[in-house]
Order: C-alpha cells, then structure tokens, then sequence
C-alpha cells in the first residue's frame, strides 16, 4: 500500500501517507483553495438564493494555472479560426459558456480541495512515520478530481503543455530549481494513476 492507493471492500480507497506525503498535499490543497478564491458572493450575500442565479465571469484568467483549471470550452489551440469572423464567434461562445458554468465550476474543485484537508486532517496516526488514509467512494472520486487540478495546477507553473515535456522532466539536473516541483508533479501522477485504477470497475 504504500505510496499507491488500494481498492477498500465495499468501495472507496486507501493509500498509506507518511508526515511529510500529508504535510505536502495538505499544503498544496491550501494553495489551491487560495487560488479558486472563496467564490461570488461568498461575502457579499445572506440570500442562499443568490448564488444560484449568480453569472459568472465572461473572460478568461490572468493566471496561467487558473486559465488551465478552467479553459476556454470553444477553443482549441491546434486550430485556428478560419476567420477573424468566426474567431469572434468562438469568443463570444467561450465568453457565454464560461458566464453559466464557471462558478459551479470553481465550486465543484473548491469542494474536491476540502474534501482532501478534511479527510488528511481527520487522520490517526498510526506510528511515527504516518498513517493509513482510508476513502469512501464519494471522497475517492473527489480526491481524485483534486489531484487532477493540483497535477494541472503544477504543470501550468512547469509549463508543461504535451506529453513531451513530461519526459524531460525526468532529466533535469538535480540542482535545477524546478525540481522540487518536477518531484510533486510525478508523484501526484503516481497517486492519481493508483485512484483511477482502485475505481475502475
């Protein structure tokens, strides 16, 4: 079991973490959540109406890694508009999408993010050196959207856009900056590559 998750009888899954696997997931569900932002009219808002028919943004992030999390739904990179015509439909079409469904969204991630604090904050330690994290099958598929954002997440600061530049990742030198990065990023796509088989019927 460890540093691979396990399928649990009835459902769900389960992966031993030592202190610092727990102390570094937590941190970057934390950074995360930060990212996301608490939401519209998290502050603003005593109506639990209001946030239903809240519209969202119409433009793209600034981030990087947010543009990542949440990309445009009627562009493709490898294409290109035929047209500036049809570029501007494409925009407009993106800009409409992300009005509807981008709060739900964000929602939804900020909700996998938690699940991940809470399930990692509720764990008993076991001995000195970690504990075994046991998931339902509700909280497994929620910790394995989580670690698909963070993987997104990292790889957007990596600049990682094909499968290519995965591949020289693994010959950076030691002493390059990004390694600590590179690291994490690897070793999410272990623990992810783990959850999807567990859940895989």
């Amino acid at each position: 079991m460890p540093g691979h998750f396990e399928p649990l009888p009835g459902g769900g899954a389960a992966v031993a973490l030592d202190d610092v696997e727990i102390s570094i997931i937590r941190s970057l569900a934390v950074q995360l959540l930060e990212l996301i932002g608490p939401g519209p009219g998290a502050d603003t808002s005593d109506d639990p109406l209001a946030e239903l028919f809240a519209e969202g943004p119409s433009e793209p992030p600034a981030d990087p890694v947010l543009r990542r999390l949440f990309p445009d739904a009627y562009t493709d990179p490898e294409q290109a508009p035929a047209s500036p015509a049809d570029a501007e439909e494409r925009r407009a079409h993106s800009a409409e999408f992300r009005r509807f469904t981008e709060n739900d969204l964000r929602a939804g991630k900020r909700e996998s993010a938690l699940t991940v604090i809470r399930t990692l904050d509720a764990l008993a330690p076991v001995d000195d050196d970690g504990a075994v994290l046991e998931l339902s099958p509700q909280e497994s598929r929620q910790w394995l959207g989580a670690l698909n954002d963070l993987r997104l997440a990292i790889g957007a600061r990596l600049e990682i856009t094909d499968e290519d530049d995965t591949d020289l990742l693994y010959r950076l030198p030691e002493e390059d900056p990004r390694k600590p990065m590179v690291l994490a990023y690897l070793w999410l796509g272990g623990l992810q590559e783990t959850l999807v088989t567990t859940l895989m019927p």
